[in-house]
C-alpha cells in the first residue's frame, strides 16, 4: 500500500515538473533555424527539446534495426537461432538482472523483495533450475513454508536439482520435529550425494536417535572414506556405535552376540568406560577373569570411574574384605592421587573395618573437593570409630548440600545424564557425553543409597546404618535450618 502511494506521488511530481519546464520554455524568446536540403525550419526552444528527444529515439531505433539486420543476415547464412537469440537477448538481460537483485535481497534479509525478483527472473529466463531455489529460500525467509515446500518439490523433477529439493524438504521436516520423514529424506539425499558432509552428519544423528546402529556405522565409514572425519575420531565413534549395538542385542536376550559386540567396542576404544565395563562382564560370563582384569585396569588408568570399580568387584564376588582390598591395589596403584581412587580405597578400608586408614586415604579431600560421596564416607568412618551421633549427622548434613561430583554431561548443551548414552537426550548430539564435574548450580542431588559408593555393597552393617542416618538427616535438615 505504501509503495503504491509512493509511486503515485512520484508520477504526479514528474508530470508537474515536466509541465512547469514546458511552460518556462514556451516563454523563452529566440530559437534555432535548421537548413535541410535547401529547406529551412525555425524551431522554438520547446520544439528544440522535442527534436532532440526524437533524435535520440531515432538513433536508438536505428541501432536496434541494424542489430536485427545483422541477425537476419546470419540466419540467411545458416544460423537457425540467430533471430530468436536477438529477441531473447533482452529478456535474458532483464532476467539475469532480476536474479542477481533477488540474490542480493536474499543475502540482505529482504525476503519479500527476493520473492518479487525471483518471480520476475522466472518470467524472463524460464529456467526453473535457477529461479526455484531463490524462490524457495525467499519463501522460507518470509515464513511461507507452504510455498517453499511446493518449490522444493518442483526441484525434485530435475536430476540436477533433486538433491537440493530433497535437502530443503528434509530441513523443513527437521524443524517440524518429524524425524521419521527426515530420516527417509536424509537417506535419499545421502544416496544422491554420499560425500556431502552436512547430509552425512544429519543422517548419522538421526540413525543414532532411532537406534539404527548398523546403518549409523555404515554412514560413519562413508564419512571416513570421504575424508570428512579423522581416523582417530572415527575409531572412537565406531566404538560408541558398536557399544550401543551391543546393548540392543543384550536387551533382545542374545547374550553371546552382545558379548562379542561389547568386546569389539572395547577393542576399538579401550578408554570408553561403558564399553570396558560391558566387555569385562562378557569376559566374566565366560569365566575369563584375566582378560576382564586387563580390560578394566586399562580403562581405569585412562579415567577412574565407579562403574569400572563395580565391574572389577564382580570378577571375584565372594572374596573377603581383606582379599578384595589386596586385589584392588593392583587396579589403583598408578592412580593413587586421583579423587576417585581415594574414595574407592576409603570404601574398601571401611569394608575391612580399618577406619583410621580409611580416614588417612581420604586425606584432605573432604576439604579441597567436598562431594556427597566423600562426605558420606567420612560419616561412615566416624560412625565406625564410635564418634557421637552429632558428629556423624554433621557430616551427613554437609553431604546433603554438597555437589554430587563428576557426572555424565553433554559437551554440547551441558545437560546432565543419569547414565551414559550414545546421544544426548536433550539436544540429540552424538558422542558428546563426558564424565566431568558440572557447575554447582546444575547439580541434581541424590538421596538414600545413591549417595553411597557401589562396592561396599549391602553386606556391611556400617553402610546400612549410614544410609539410615542419611534418610533421617533428609527429614531433620529443614528443621535444622529453622
Amino acid at each position: 500500500m505504501l509503495w503504491s502511494l509512493i509511486k503515485i506521488l512520484a508520477f504526479v511530481a514528474i508530470v508537474t515538473a515536466l509541465t512547469y519546464g514546458g511552460t518556462q520554455l514556451m516563454e523563452v524568446d529566440g530559437g534555432a533555424t535548421v537548413s535541410v536540403m535547401g529547406m529551412e525550419f525555425t524551431l522554438s526552444p520547446l520544439e528544440m527539446v522535442f527534436a532532440f528527444v526524437a533524435l535520440v529515439v531515432a538513433v536508438w531505433l536505428g541501432l536496434k534495426l541494424l542489430a536485427l539486420m545483422v541477425a537476419t543476415f546470419k540466419f540467411l547464412n545458416g544460423d537457425e537461432t540467430a533471430i530468436s537469440r536477438y529477441f531473447d537477448r533482452n529478456r535474458e538481460r532483464k532476467g539475469y538482472e532480476a536474479l542477481s537483485e533477488g540474490m542480493m535481497a536474499l543475502a540482505s534479509g529482504e525476503g519479500h523483495l527476493a520473492l518479487t525478483k525471483a518471480a520476475r527472473a522466472d518470467k524472463y529466463l524460464q529456467q526453473p533450475q535457477l529461479t526455484n531455489l531463490l524462490t524457495a529460500q525467499a519463501a522460507e525467509m518470509t515464513g511461507d513454508r507452504r510455498k517453499a515446500e511446493e518449490t522444493y518439490k518442483k526441484l525434485l523433477a530435475d536430476d540436477k536439482t533433486r538433491f537440493v529439493g530433497v535437502r530443503g524438504i528434509m530441513k523443513q521436516k527437521l524443524s517440524d520435529g518429524d524425524t521419521d520423514t527426515a530420516l527417509l529424506l536424509a537417506r535419499k539425499a545421502f544416496a544422491i550425494k554420499p560425500k556431502h558432509e552436512e547430509t552425512q552428519d544429519v543422517l548419522l544423528r538421526l540413525q543414532a536417535e532411532k537406534s539404527d546402529w548398523v546403518g549409523a556405522r555404515k554412514t560413519l565409514n562413508a564419512k571416513l572414506k570421504s575424508g570428512g572425519l579423522p581416523r582417530d575420531v572415527h575409531k572412537r565413534r565406531d566404538a560408541v556405535l558398536a557399544l550401543s549395538e551391543a546393548r540392543d542385542v543384550l536387551d533382545a536376550g542374545k547374550t553371546i552376540e552382545a558379548r562379542e559386540a561389547a568386546i569389539e567396542a572395547n577393542r576399538l576404544s579401550p578408554d570408553l568406560i561403558p564399553a570396558a565395563v560391558m566387555a569385562a562382564r562378557g569376559y566374566i560370563g565366560e569365566g575369563n577373569a584375566r582378560y576382564a582384569t586387563r580390560v578394566l585396569t586399562k580403562a581405569w588408568n585412562a579415567q577412574p570411574h565407579p562403574d569400572i570399580a563395580a565391574a572389577f568387584a564382580e570378577i571375584v564376588p565372594d572374596e573377603t574384605a581383606d582379599a578384595r582390598l589386596k586385589r584392588f591395589r593392583t587396579l589403583t596403584k598408578t592412580t593413587a592421587d586421583h579423587p576417585e581412587t581415594k574414595m574407592l580405597m576409603a570404601e574398601l578400608y571401611i569394608s575391612a573395618e580399618d577406619f583410621p586408614e580409611a580416614k588417612r586415604v581420604l586425606d584432605d579431600l573432604v576439604e579441597t573437593d567436598p562431594t556427597a560421596r566423600n562426605l558420606t564416607l567420612m560419616a561412615a568412618i566416624e560412625r565406625g570409630e564410635g564418634a557421637d551421633d552429632s558428629v556423624v549427622r554433621g557430616w551427613l548434613t554437609r553431604a546433603l548440600t554438597a555437589p554430587r561430583g563428576p557426572q555424565w554431561i553433554c559437551d554440547n548443551c551441558q545437560h546432565i545424564h543419569a547414565a551414559w548414552g550414545a546421544t544426548c537426550s536433550n539436544c540429540g548430539s552424538f558422542d558428546t557425553l563426558s564424565w566431568k564435574t558440572p557447575p554447582a548450580s546444575e547439580v541434581a542431588m541424590p538421596a538414600g543409597t545413591e549417595m553411597l559408593p557401589l562396592i561396599v555393597g549391602q553386606k556391611q552393617e556400617n553402610a546400612v546404618a549410614v544410609v539410615e542416618d542419611v534418610e533421617e538427616a533428609e527429614v531433620l535438615e529443614p528443621q535444622a535450618e529453622k
